[in-house]
């Protein structure tokens, strides 16, 4: 690794894979995590700080500021994932309750504060409904010119999981996705197409429950908690979720993204919250009829070298 760290903050709901996100983020050399702030989505909003005050101090990492953001979307009521993140929101795994608090403002007041003080622009990584960004890039627009890209898990190319075509993160505040995806700054969209593919085969999440240190049992007990055989969900164990998100900041070569239009579906019905994502090579008959229309470009993730984040995940979170 050359160079300076990266400076990041990660804007976060804390669930299973938010927590193996933060453990891979606090761990790389390569990574300076200058804040952690919180929003609903995974469990309700306080839950979502004691998640991250846990798994920092189970990771024994440094005294990171965290900070409570917003407890609702924009306009939707709050709609929390506990059938997927368990009652906790984090596995319920029964970890003990941390002795960390957050700081004393904001989520909002917080990321303004880090990213304006960084001497170097920031990268900031939602992993997480965008109501805290949303807010940010409204109420303090200021803050774009000290950041570097947007790399944000959410959206998807083609299948949802919320819905058939919307992904959770953007279907739980798609007005707050509609306005980071005009924020004026680069952005890396990091959606289910790729979200899906990057999994732990299961001899090393076996490894990491046998581990003596308390941080990898807890990966390795986050990685297994939903066994296809017993909970009807047939995602895979192992799968990192969220964390790859922060692998594609360090490691950026390992997907394969192309800039495309994207925009979100914000009328109520089936499609609310749907990510469209333009991939026609030529404009068609509503471009002739009514012109262009002046969508923002996204890196939008399309492929991803599955193999080599796990392993980069792997050999960071266990200092190989």
């Amino acid at each position: 690794m050359t160079g300076q760290p990266i400076p990041v903050i990660i804007d976060c709901d804390t669930g299973v894979d938010d927590a193996l996100a933060l453990l891979f983020a606090v761990r790389h050399p390569g990574l300076d995590v200058r804040a952690i702030t919180c929003v609903a989505g995974n469990t309700d909003v306080d839950g979502v700080v004691r998640n991250t005050l846990t798994v920092l101090e189970q990771a024994g990492a440094p005294g990171i500021p965290v900070a409570r953001g917003a407890e609702r979307p924009l306009i939707e009521p709050v709609r929390v994932a506990r059938h997927v993140h368990g009652a906790d929101g984090m596995g319920d795994l029964g970890l003990p309750a941390p002795t960390r608090r957050p700081v004393d403002v904001d989520a909002v007041t917080l990321l303004r504060r880090e990213i304006l003080a960084s001497p170097r622009p920031v990268t900031l990584v939602p992993t997480a409904p965008l109501t805290n960004i949303a807010l940010l890039l409204r109420t303090h627009p200021e803050v774009v010119g000290n950041i570097e890209r947007i790399v944000f898990m959410g959206g998807a190319v083609e299948t949802g999981n919320a819905t058939p075509v919307a992904e959770f993160n953007v279907w739980h505040d798609p007005e707050a996705a509609a306005v980071l995806l005009t924020a004026g700054v680069p952005i890396t969209m990091y959606g289910l197409d790729v979200f899906r593919r990057v999994l732990v085969p299961a001899a090393d999440v076996a490894r990491l429950r046998a581990s003596p240190e308390p941080s990898l049992r807890m990966a390795g007990a986050l990685l297994a908690h939903r066994d296809p055989a017993t909970s009807g969900d047939p995602t895979p164990t192992g799968g990192l979720g969220d964390a790859g998100a922060v692998c594609a900041v360090i490691d950026p070569a390992g997907l394969t993204t192309a800039p495309l239009p994207v925009e979100v579906a914000l009328a109520p019905g089936p499609t609310r919250g749907q990510t469209i994502v333009d991939r026609r090579p030529r404009p068609g008959e509503s471009e002739h009829h009514h012109g262009p229309r002046a969508q923002p470009l996204v890196d939008v993730a399309l492929d991803v070298d599955a193999d080599r984040y796990t392993h980069l995940w792997l050999t960071t979170v266990e200092g190989a």
